[in-house]
């Protein structure tokens, strides 16, 4: 069996790398690691619960998209997704206009960035979740790398390596038809040195590892849908904050826009169930009619906001990424990008380990990987944390402060382009960025 680039691997494990779950940032992860980390595509395994469907050519937007920053669209090129995309279905967009419920969204209190200021073609790209998670896993698998589907249910970690048990969504080893299934198929159960955590909030690896996660609950819904309006969406990233939460409007590729309205509990009755006139009607009124009427184009679908904060991103032979490590609010639509940015730390901390002979699940690399990315990601969840209250508060002097910061950083440049860059994903905020996002 091809050893990757020289490396020793114990054949005692069936695995290298088992990367558990495959969304956004595990499937991204998984992708980086048969390309950088300097281990051969058949010693990393990808288990996923399920496999996103992929998309008809001519189908309308997926309800789920993320905003993906300049520093996650360099990450998805060294994953080879981002030549996998179908570039039609993303919407680049050249501007974000962000304003407090009570100003006027034309006016000195509103906030706006526009690429052209930056001498950048656009701030990112709308594009869907299933789109890019699709990408990824296919450019795992054609890279060699091994898929099985299932889900886990246990895990045991010895000094060499963690064994873990799982059930098989077709019973028989190789629930994606995938015929590179691997070693154990029909087992089961399959060992590797390092674990890797991507599998979401409610992470069976992280609690099975015994680190213990802080969550703060919102008290807030986010109801997303899809929607068209009136007027052009101008491929601009619109957001108004509201007492009741923020509402974002966000440009998608065949011109109507996706949603997402963070709403007290107290306040989302009825608008998950209403008529849709009547709901498109309470939505023009919250978005302060910029856009025109608004005609809803999808059913509408609630989740649940909290932030989830581990204690440690690492523990023997184990390391979590993504929802697994941290949940933040999704007013600034940073949740994604904080994941591919673990992605891409991760691969290179392992891949520096496995240059210099180590074990790749050895904690000392893993440690490296948490350091950079832990501060990085609890000051962002403090930041959305705080932006949330400041903007929702319902003091009037708050209110007042929250739409003279606005209108501040707006007349200030310096100030102005240090948000659009740290928006844009071309700064690293706290710590550096990870090379393969540069």
């Amino acid at each position: 069996m091809n050893a990757g680039h020289g490396h020793g691997h114990d054949t005692m494990t069936d695995y290298d790398i088992a990367v558990v779950g495959a969304g956004l940032a595990g499937a991204c992860a998984a992708a980086l690691l048969v390309r950088h980390a300097g281990i051969a595509a058949e010693r990393i395994v990808l288990l996923a619960g399920a496999l996103p469907v992929a998309s008809a050519a001519g189908a309308p937007p997926d309800l789920r998209v993320v905003a993906l920053s300049r520093a996650s669209e360099r990450i998805l090129r060294a994953a080879g997704a981002w030549a996998r995309l179908p570039l039609q279905r993303l919407c680049a967009y050249q501007r974000m206009r962000v304003w407090h419920g009570s100003a006027d969204p034309d006016g000195a209190g509103a906030l706006c960035f526009d690429a052209a200021d930056l001498g950048e073609a656009n701030l990112g790209y709308i594009a869907e979740s299933a789109l890019l998670q699709r990408a990824c896993i296919d450019s795992f698998r054609e890279a060699g790398g091994v898929l099985r589907t299932g889900q886990v249910h246990s895990l045991a970690t010895d000094t060499t390596c963690v064994r873990l048990q799982f059930a098989d969504r077709d019973g028989n080893g190789n629930g994606s038809g995938n015929a590179d299934a691997g070693p154990g198929a029909g087992a089961g159960a399959l060992s590797a040195r390092l674990v890797v955590g991507a599998d979401g909030a409610h992470s069976l690896v992280r609690a099975q590892a015994c680190i213990a996660a802080r969550m703060h609950d919102y008290h807030q819904l986010a109801l997303i849908a899809t929607v068209r309006t009136a007027r052009s969406h101008q491929h601009t990233a619109w957001q108004r904050f509201l007492r009741t939460g923020p509402l974002a409007f966000l440009p998608l590729f065949d011109g109507s826009s996706s949603i997402v309205w963070s709403l007290d509990t107290a306040h989302v009755a009825p608008l998950p169930d209403c008529p849709a006139a009547q709901f498109s009607e309470r939505l023009e009124a919250a978005i302060g009619g910029v856009l025109g009427a608004i005609t809803l184009a999808s059913e509408r679908r609630c989740l649940a906001l909290r932030s989830v904060a581990a204690d440690s991103y690492v523990a023997p032979r184990r390391a979590l990424i993504g929802d697994a490590a941290h949940v933040i609010h999704p007013l600034a639509g940073q949740g994604a990008n904080l994941g591919l940015l673990d992605a891409a730390a991760l691969c290179e901390a392992i891949g520096g380990a496995v240059a210099q002979g180590e074990d790749p699940g050895a904690l000392r690399a893993l440690r490296g990987y948490e350091q950079q990315r832990r501060t990085h990601n609890l000051v962002m969840d403090a930041a959305m944390s705080g932006l949330q209250r400041g903007f929702t508060a319902a003091s009037p002097p708050a209110a007042w402060l929250a739409m003279r910061a606005l209108g501040l950083v707006n007349r200030s440049a310096m100030l102005k382009r240090a948000f659009a860059r740290q928006a844009l994903g071309s700064l690293g905020g706290f710590g550096q960025l990870p090379r393969l996002a540069r």
